[in-house]
């Protein structure tokens, strides 16, 4: 699809929205496409050069993480006249199927669970919309919907 005299995303940027929404659609959908792109290569880029700061960083951070007797979190390093945080955050993922049977116990002993651990329920909403009605009026006080960002996607037709 080829427009003449086609502005960037950049002279965009420049139009209040209502007359950038004004534009021919085949417009908008390259404008689409160019900034679908171009987070791409943003990404790609940080991708990148995260991988050249690890290469050059990660030895001397997990030692450092070592001297101070731990396996994650954040050190503090001088290189030059730039100090360098390198963080390593902990991820703690629990087997849900294990702490069921631990809560359980803590049960059958007579203690309380919420004492130990927080409980959440989830249901899938594809199994909810799977329940018969009865079933489903029971959890409707417990339900709220709420919506997330609208997005459209345009794409060129192809013959």
């Amino acid at each position: 699809m080829t427009i003449p005299n086609r502005p960037s995303l950049a002279d965009m940027m420049r139009l209040p929205l209502g007359e950038a929404a004004s534009l021919p659609v085949e417009m908008l959908a390259l404008l689409q496409e160019e900034a679908e792109q171009t987070v791409r290569l943003a990404k790609m880029q940080k991708d990148w050069l995260d991988g050249a700061l690890t290469r050059r960083y990660a030895n001397l951070a997990t030692e450092l993480r070592s001297r101070e007797g731990k396996d994650t979190g954040t050190v503090r390093f001088d290189d030059g006249d730039i100090t360098v945080v390198a963080d390593l955050p902990k991820k703690v993922e629990w087997d849900q199927s294990l702490l069921t049977a631990i809560v359980e116990r803590i049960r059958a002993s007579g203690d309380d669970p919420s004492e130990y651990i927080e409980t959440a329920f989830k249901v899938p909403e594809r199994k909810y919309v799977a329940w018969p009605a009865h079933i489903r009026t029971a959890f409707e006080a417990a339900r709220t919907v709420k919506t997330g960002k609208l997005t459209f996607t345009l794409k060129p037709n192809t013959p």
